[in-house]
């Protein structure tokens, strides 16, 4: 069988192709555009395809009770003040689009309602991003198919009936599946990264990670397991006040995981076994019996 491939902006992505790596920044900006700028040029530094945000319309994701709950923060005394002081609006995101453009990088973002799509229609991004949050919402799945843009799916919190019902819902027709556990870190047992066969197996899609793991290693795994993209939150300090920081990557690791990524498709050749030119004055010199 001859899987199906997708393209986000000029890169196809799927079997046989070089991993597609998204920086995910994620609500790690802290509310800053400056903070946003600097993990942009992070991204770009490491090498990453692109990176992505997210976009909510908080009154319409979050019932009144949840916004009303405490819950100190640098915004304010609730979680309304802070899901609101996290949140871009236009001014935010034109400044983004122009740096994006600025440093040649891709950018899209997850939208967790209707609105945040028909906003981010404004930018035409060249996909959309569904957050495993987000995958049991049959009309939002639907929502996004319209915008005939190249879906991203993450499934997180899912297990196999979940997955098959929204990917019957969005067909497998410029679609990626992202393999996801959605704790923040993740445990290093609850990755479960054969699951990246598993979906391989099920659907005639690129399978990519999304990790939220401490550490860079099993990452990497995913990519020589067949992982077609990888996803990792980055950061400028895991140390940094927020919710997602401490599952993030800082600029130096994100450096070399890419580097390592990329030089394991170096190294894993196309499987003929062959002997090369450099190889020939060393056998000449070593070999006692020569080729018959």
């Amino acid at each position: 069988m001859v899987r199906k491939t997708i393209k986000i902006g000029n890169t196809l992505i799927g079997d046989n192709q070089p991993c597609y790596i998204i920086a995910e920044i994620g609500i790690n900006h802290n509310g800053s555009v400056d903070i946003a700028k600097k993990l942009i040029d992070v991204a770009v530094e490491s090498g990453c395809n692109a990176v992505k945000f997210q976009k909510r319309t908080v009154d319409v994701v979050y019932t009144k009770e949840e916004l009303e709950r405490r819950r100190d923060n640098p915004f304010g005394l609730t979680n309304g003040d802070l899901k609101r002081g996290l949140e871009f609006g236009l001014r935010q995101y034109k400044e983004i689009d122009v740096y994006c453009k600025e440093k040649n990088i891709i950018w899209f973002a997850s939208c967790w309602d209707e609105e945040s799509v028909d906003f981010m229609r404004k930018f035409d991004p060249p996909c959309y991003k569904i957050a495993s949050a987000s995958i049991t919402d049959d009309s939002l799945l639907r929502y996004h198919r319209k915008e005939n843009k190249p879906i991203i799916l993450s499934t997180g919190m899912s297990d196999m009936g979940i997955i098959e019902h929204a990917v019957n819902i969005l067909g497998e027709d410029n679609l990626l599946i992202m393999h996801c556990t959605s704790t923040y870190p993740s445990k290093t047992e609850e990755l479960n990264l054969k699951g990246i066969e598993t979906l391989k197996k099920r659907f005639n899609v690129p399978i990519g990670y999304s990790g939220h793991e401490v550490g860079l290693y099993t990452t990497f795994a995913a990519s020589v397991i067949g992982a077609s993209c990888v996803e990792r939150h980055i950061t400028l300090d895991r140390a940094m006040w927020g919710s997602d920081q401490a599952a993030s990557v800082e600029p130096q690791g994100m450096k070399r995981l890419i580097a390592d990524i990329r030089n394991w498709e170096l190294a894993k050749g196309d499987g003929e076994i062959r002997i090369y030119e450099s190889e020939v004055p060393i056998m000449k010199k070593l070999r006692r019996v020569p080729i018959r």
